[in-house]
């Protein structure tokens, strides 16, 4: 292997050189306590920045076993060394020169720990994945430039960060606990009936719409109402009190700006660990939960949208329905159908950003236009269905139709973002003010059928790549030469979740989907991959910027691709 040295020199001795010369850095390096391997060089100094890796001892390293010898404690201990070095990179970069020259980056973290590929723990090494601009003036190779970087910066980082004497370790121990706490609670929720748990004291409001860190005054800490409170216990924090958001169908009511969409979110992101100092890290949520909402223009392919939609004008079916542009109404049906295929075991549903037709469709409305006449069947009708055929829960904000009251297993008022247990109350006021509207749709939820992608509808090659994927933050992704609108699929946090999902669409595509396999188990195989050989199975070589997905909404963008097709 290569040493430290000569690397030092072989950067001086490209100082001037075409910046094409900088391919002969690629390989492996000993730095004496840990190794450098610099897998890809950009070809250009405003291209992709160049990728690379350090692997340091455990010997060297020095994190002691119980840290990270439990799965999710692995998994949070390498996501506080990548907060670490990513705190700790602008002190040491040097960003003179053309392009991204001397920029050291990596993924950046949300306030969601995730299973991130940039940074690995086991009993044998620490492995960071990170980039790294390759200095260059013009496009002339900055050798001297790039000495500093890899030969003195990168050291220098590496001995910050990925040592355990060198970190605080009652911050780096706490920041474990913490997630193997939240994992603890998660795994209570299924013997306690329940669908989300918010911890007393929780900070739920954020500091803007942009901005995912607590809200820092004026925030109300989270009380539950005697009535929902429950009480789980931690490995750490010991028993834990807060409100149990029961499975059923639980309405969150209020009046505006009193804290009703703010619980909802809280509760989407529930589904993952958050970290210490978030405020919502003793909330948790079902990980099968999924929020869904009308898309107008999305397009549809061969989904059976008949539970909600029957035949429409000119006898078109929708037993296997497809679209370019589909409606508000329309494209929720569909939103709700594709994730109950892919394995949703709770619906979440805010009424702001549902469509007005889908939700409710009241007494005088029915008395105007006959059934006969309307082809949706409103969710009203379908929710308690949903839960008593298929065991799935709904957590909806309605803050305009009390006719809800009716389907509702549990009503909780929002006031001033403190939360009260008003069930009784709406009970009584539905049986006194009876809403007289008729039930449609029948008396079951309706036949759930089982889709076949054809794998050939998914192409990723663009002009003379054969593979050419591209992801745009949390909104956007790019397969070949069709584009993906990922804006209302609202659970993803993180720009490398995406990027992960486009190359599992590519490997689904490659290895899982055939013309006999559902969609559904085609997506099972690929998360059991991942499961089993971590993230890093996705991808043809070692990358550091993939972050940790579900199923469902690996399933949400393969469905939003307008060239799919169904068998």
């Amino acid at each position: 292997m290569t040493t430290q040295e000569t690397l030092y020199d072989q950067l001086y001795r490209l100082d001037g050189q075409g910046y094409g010369a900088y391919k002969s850095l690629k390989g492996e390096y000993d730095f004496e306590d840990f190794t450098l391997c610099i897998d890809h060089v950009q070809g250009d100094p405003f291209a992709a920045p160049s990728r690379v890796r350090v692997v340091v001892p455990q010997a060297v390293a020095g994190f002691p076993q119980n840290l990270w010898e439990q799965p999710c404690r692995a998994i949070a201990l390498a996501d506080y060394l990548i907060r670490q070095f990513y705190r700790a990179t602008p002190k040491h970069q040097r960003t003179s020169g053309s392009g991204k020259s001397g920029l050291i980056g990596i993924v950046r973290p949300s306030q969601a720990v995730l299973d991130r590929s940039a940074a690995r723990v086991t009993a044998e090494a620490v492995e960071l994945r990170f980039t790294v601009g390759l200095p260059a003036f013009g496009r002339r190779i900055a050798g001297r430039q790039a000495a500093e970087v890899l030969c003195g910066a990168v050291p220098a980082l590496v001995t910050r960060t990925l040592r355990y004497k060198a970190l605080d370790a009652a911050s780096l121990g706490h920041h474990i606990d913490t997630v193997e706490d939240a994992e603890a609670l998660r795994s209570q929720l299924s013997t306690h009936n329940l669908v989300a748990f918010v911890a007393d004291g929780a900070i739920l409001p954020r500091r803007s719409g942009i901005d995912e860190r607590p809200l820092e005054h004026q925030a109300v800490p989270f009380t539950s109402p005697d009535s929902l409170r429950v009480t789980l216990a931690c490995p750490h924090a010991g028993k834990v009190t807060g409100m149990g958001v029961p499975q059923g169908i639980t309405l969150i009511v209020g009046g505006g700006y009193h804290g009703k969409s703010t619980l909802l979110r809280a509760i989407e992101a529930g589904v993952y660990n958050h970290m210490p100092g978030d405020g919502r890290h003793q909330v948790v949520t079902d990980p099968g939960a999924v929020k869904v909402r009308a898309e107008d223009g999305r397009s549809i392919a061969g989904v059976d949208i008949s539970p909600f939609i029957g035949s429409l004008p000119q006898g078109k079916s929708t037993q296997q329905f497809s679209t370019p542009n589909a409606s508000g109404s329309t494209s929720q049906a569909a939103n709700i159908i594709e994730v109950i295929e892919a394995g949703a075991t709770a619906l979440l549903v805010d009424e702001d950003t549902s469509a007005t037709n889908f939700m409710i469709r009241d007494r005088r409305m029915q008395a105007l236009i006959a059934k006969d006449r309307e082809p949706i069947t409103p969710f009203i009708d379908k929710v308690q269905q949903l839960y008593t055929d298929y065991g799935i829960s709904t957590v909806l904000v309605m803050g305009g139709s009390g006719d809800y009251f009716d389907v509702a297993d549990t009503v909780i008022a929002m006031d001033d973002f403190v939360p009260q247990d008003v069930t009784e109350q709406a009970r009584a006021i539905a049986a006194d003010i009876k809403t007289e509207r008729d039930r449609e749709g029948g008396q079951s939820f309706g036949t759930l059928t089982p889709r076949i992608i054809q794998p050939n509808s998914i192409d990723p090659s663009k002009g003379h790549h054969s593979v050419k994927l591209r992801a745009r933050d949390v909104d956007q992704l790019q397969i070949g030469t069709e584009a993906i609108d990922l804006s209302a699929v609202e659970q993803l946090v993180e720009s490398g979740q995406v990027r992960a999902i486009a190359e599992a669409i590519v490997y689904a595509q490659r290895y899982h989907m055939t013309a006999t396999t559902p969609l559904a188990e085609a997506i099972a195989a690929v998360m059991t991959d991942i499961a089993q050989y971590g993230l890093d199975c996705l991808t043809e070589w070692p990358m550091g910027d993939l972050v940790y997905f579900r199923g469902l909404e690996l399933a949400a963008a393969i469905n939003r691709l307008r060239t799919l097709g169904t068998v």
